[in-house]
Order: C-alpha cells, then sequence, then structure tokens
C-alpha cells in the first residue's frame, strides 16, 4: 500500500515559458535544468524553435517548452516563431511568462496578455532580472503587472544569478497535479544532437558578429560522424547561411578570422556538451532572403507542418 501512495504523489506536468525576446526565458530554462541546452544572447529571438527539456527531482518531473520570443513578425521565419509560441498555450499545464522588472508594459506585453486572459490554466508571471532594480522597485513593478493580469502567483526571479529559482519550482510543484513519468531520468531534452551543436554555432556567431547580421543567419549541420573507438572524437562539418554577400565577408572577416574565432569558442562548448573531442570544420553560403522562403525555411528546420 505504501508504494501505491507514493505513485500517485508522484507529479508531472508540462510547463510552456513565453514572453517577448531577451527576458531571459532560455536563461531561466538552463537555470532550473543545470545544464545548458537553449542558447542565450543578449541579441532578441535568439530561440527560433520550440525545445522541451525535462527537470526531474524526487517530487516529480516538469517538462518545459521554452518558447520563441513572441513579437510583431516580418518576414516568414518571424511568423513561424510567432505561431510556435502561441500554439504552444494549448497544449501544457501552466504557462509562466518571463517579463524584465520594469513599470513600462509596452504593445508587446499587452499582447501576450490578451493571450493569456484566453487560457484555463494556471498563469505564472516570472518577473526576472530582478538583480537590477531596488526592492522599492520591484514592488512597484509587480504593482503595474496585477493590474494587466489577475496571476495565480507573482514570483520574482534573478535567472542569471539563480535568486528565488528553487522557490518558483517550488510553486510549479503546487499545481501540478499526480501523473506519470514521461521522460526516464537521465533525458534532459528531446533535441536531437545535431540541433543543439546547431545552435551552439549560432549562439557563438549572434554574440560575435555585428548587430545588422544575426537575424539573417542559420546553421546547418552537413556532417556528423563520430570516430570508431572509445571515447572517439566527432568530426562535424557545418554551414553558416546568411542573407547577403558582404554579410559572408563579415562573418568570415579578414583572412578568416572571424569564421576562425567562432569556430573556436563552438567547438569548447560543443566538446562540453558532447564529453568527447571534436573536428569542426565551418563553412559560409549565401542563401539571398531565406527568411521568407518556404522551401529554405523547411531546409533549415523551421518547418510549418510540425505545428499541425
Amino acid at each position: 500500500m505504501a508504494e501505491d501512495k507514493n505513485a500517485q504523489q508522484y507529479k508531472s506536468g508540462f510547463a510552456a515559458l513565453v514572453g517577448r525576446p531577451n527576458v531571459g526565458k532560455s536563461t531561466l530554462m538552463n537555470r532550473i535544468i543545470g545544464q545548458k541546452i537553449a542558447i542565450t544572447s543578449n541579441k532578441p529571438q535568439t530561440t527560433r524553435n520550440r525545445i522541451q527539456t525535462i527537470y526531474h527531482e524526487e517530487r516529480g518531473q516538469i517538462v518545459f517548452l521554452d518558447t520563441p520570443g513572441i513579437h510583431k513578425a516580418k518576414n516568414k521565419l518571424g511568423e513561424y516563431m510567432v505561431n510556435v509560441a502561441e500554439r504552444t498555450f494549448n497544449e501544457v499545464d501552466m504557462i509562466l511568462w518571463i517579463v524584465e522588472a520594469t513599470t513600462f508594459i509596452g504593445k508587446g506585453e499587452q499582447h501576450i496578455a490578451e493571450q493569456l486572459k484566453k487560457a484555463d490554466i494556471p498563469v505564472l508571471l516570472v518577473m526576472n532580472k530582478i538583480d537590477k532594480v531596488k526592492k522599492d522597485e520591484l514592488l512597484a513593478c509587480i504593482d503595474a503587472y496585477q493590474k494587466v493580469l489577475d496571476f495565480d502567483e507573482i514570483i520574482p526571479v534573478s535567472a542569471q544569478k539563480g535568486d528565488n529559482v528553487d522557490h518558483l519550482v517550488d510553486v510549479m510543484f503546487g499545481y501540478l497535479e499526480a501523473g506519470p513519468q514521461f521522460y526516464d531520468g537521465d533525458t534532459v531534452t528531446d533535441q536531437p544532437e545535431r540541433q543543439i551543436v546547431a545552435e551552439l554555432i549560432r549562439e557563438k556567431a549572434l554574440r560575435l558578429l555585428e548587430d545588422e547580421i544575426p537575424h539573417g543567419i542559420a546553421v546547418v549541420i552537413d556532417q556528423m560522424k563520430r570516430r570508431s573507438g572509445r571515447g572517439g572524437m566527432y568530426d562535424i562539418d557545418a554551414t553558416i547561411i546568411c542573407e547577403r554577400d558582404s554579410h559572408k565577408g563579415i562573418i568570415i572577416g579578414k583572412q578568416g578570422q572571424m569564421l576562425k574565432k567562432i569556430g573556436s569558442r563552438a567547438r569548447l562548448e560543443i566538446e562540453d556538451f558532447l564529453q568527447t573531442k571534436v573536428n569542426l570544420k565551418l563553412w559560409v553560403k549565401v542563401k539571398k532572403d531565406w527568411r521568407d522562403s518556404d522551401f529554405l525555411l523547411k531546409n533549415f528546420g523551421y518547418n510549418k507542418n510540425h505545428l499541425e
């Protein structure tokens, strides 16, 4: 009987992280999981696909869905990203709306609030970056958001520093019901290794390149093979796709220095992720206006059919 009681106490469920670009959704998810799965940068619209990660502990299992930032779409890639985020609302047990600690509530936040008013599941407001405001300012920020939506909970955190993140997890388990273990204890993400490797390369490019280029790049893994033998290293060939010839020159850099820098930084993180040595080769190709091409979007992994 005791075993049956314990089984009933095991909780599980799905939680979506939504919000405007660059509010720290991926940083928060990585912090909770305790491992880097989603790439981060100080540039908006870093996450392009929905990323699923799994948090395990004795109380149960929370499956996090980190969605692209909701923004005004300017091309087909942007439309895809917004659709991914908004479709997620209907597939989860709770929603974490991530916002920055500010009293300014812009049109983007108002749009998200209107979407969340339709949700019939718990909505938790997670006010991030509290390390950057004083306590009295934080109270004013919370008061401003309470007027926008009737939240089930408001939890201030600093995803970067980890402040109050454990409390957030505790609150989430309070809203979960008894449920099955969806994934085994060793699984931390449903993302294929190739996709994570491509994203790690794109992250380094985002951080190193000039502002006008990052939105117009994608990374495609052309080959990823492991050498035979115990602990064999990986040979990875990848192509950075950009939209203009002028961008190609900037990505490669003078005497190839920028591409070498991107490759060197990416290789270190890929080795840490794969737990073995990596031989990484990068190329750059121009595909004009790929963000508005249904064919190229599908080829680069942004497939609208996945949303059906």
